[in-house]
């Protein structure tokens, strides 16, 4: 099966390339695709899917049935969106919407997604259950696996695979992570009220401005003295406004940021503990404090033995010199956490890196994608969907 897999992504990899560049020079914002996801429900239909559109509002859902045989259904994810940022990559088929670019590698995403469905459609019913295709909308900005899941696209899922592109891996290569992919990602909101007065006279005033350095600077000593430094937490602020004149005491200051985590009973027990600092310093003072603390998405914690069987495939498909086991996660964030909630699943990262040449990062101006990883990634997930039949996990 895996050479028919194979030879079957390697026919269609001219057409492949062709939808990638289509994609990457139309990319449209979060929850705007719905050029792209018009290109999407066009590709699935004339490979004979039953489509869904306008789920999750401009996502697209690809249903193969295969024989029917076994009842459980799987689900594989990809993401259309692309970022608000001006290509410099100087590609031919660089992006004809100013200020709008795939910077995070989502037209790769998109089209492993359709090559993998043009693949398993290929081997009709010798696929014994139901595959479903998911073509989200808005995973930048963390809300399009919820709308998606409102939807009720997780019915009946058994489990749900994914994969994200990764520059620091070479192309042709995968990487693997077993547990946490990546961190949960929370919004924090602070507002500190104080008591205005003259810039030469403090005594007669509440500064907020210098109660806020205070909140800052024992958030960030809390961490150090009060967290489990095997469970990684990190509190940014990256935003401070207050004040009105330089020799006027502010009574007002806002602070915004975000809060990272890894594992899920510290993320649970964060709010509580950054409220009671806050207000503890603030009534030091004399100030007042409200802190709004909203909840992102949740870490993305791979299923074990969905995570070894997609260790088993690649290592089979590529060899163990092309599979890496990735040895830490990353604390960027992913709502395919959200499809997690709901099912069993696992993530691995597509090696993208142009071999002996520098490759910017993720959401660069000048991030550009090695497009041989189009293959590696439809020949792994067909592959994993296929052993996905044969194991019961």
């Amino acid at each position: 099966m895996l050479t028919e897999i194979k030879d079957l992504t390697a026919q269609l990899t001219p057409r492949l390339i062709e939808i990638r560049r289509h994609i990457h020079a139309h990319p449209e914002l979060s929850g705007q695709e719905y050029q792209t996801a018009a290109y999407v429900a066009g590709v699935l239909s004339s490979c004979g899917l039953q489509v869904e559109e306008a789920v999750g509002k401009t996502g697209v859902v690809g249903h193969w049935p295969g024989a029917g045989t076994d009842e459980r259904v799987l689900a594989i994810r990809t993401d259309m969106d692309a970022l608000p940022i001006t290509e410099r990559t100087g590609l031919p088929y660089a992006s004809r919407q100013p200020g709008v670019m795939h910077a995070c590698g989502h037209d790769i995403h998109t089209t492993v997604g359709l090559g993998t469905a043009m693949v398993l459609a290929q081997l009709g019913e010798k696929l014994p259950g139901t595959v479903r295709f998911f073509f989200q909308p808005a995973e930048e900005i963390a809300q399009g696996a919820g709308w998606m899941v409102r939807d009720g696209v997780m019915r009946e899922v058994s489990h749900i695979l994914g994969l994200h592109v990764f520059p620091s891996i070479p192309v042709r290569s995968l990487g693997i992570r077993y547990g946490a992919l990546t961190a949960a990602a929370d919004d924090l909101e602070i507002f500190i009220q104080g008591e205005s007065g003259h810039g030469a006279r403090p005594h007669e005033a509440t500064d907020a401005i210098w109660i806020a350095a205070q909140v800052i600077t024992t958030l960030q000593q809390a961490i150090s003295r009060t967290q489990n430094p095997l469970r990684p937490v990190v509190l940014t602020i990256g935003q401070i406004s207050g004040g009105r004149a330089p020799n006027v005491i502010a009574d007002q200051v806002r602070l915004a940021g975000t809060v990272r985590s890894l594992h899920p009973e510290t993320h649970e027990k964060l709010p509580g503990w950054i409220e009671t600092i806050v207000q503890g310093v603030c009534q030091t003072y004399g100030a007042r404090a409200e802190v709004n603390y909203r909840r992102g998405v949740p870490s993305v914690q791979n299923d074990p033995g969905l995570t070894q069987l997609i260790e088993q495939v690649a290592v089979e498909a590529w060899g163990r010199d092309r599979v890496q086991i990735l040895p830490e996660p990353s604390l960027g964030a992913e709502d395919f956490s959200l499809y997690l909630q709901e099912a069993p699943g696992s993530m691995f990262r597509l090696g993208v890196g142009h071999p002996d040449q520098a490759n910017p990062p993720l959401h660069h101006p000048e991030f550009e994608a090695d497009e041989g990883a189009i293959a590696t990634g439809v020949v792994t997930l067909a592959y994993a969907a296929w052993q996905y039949w044969q194991q019961r996990l």
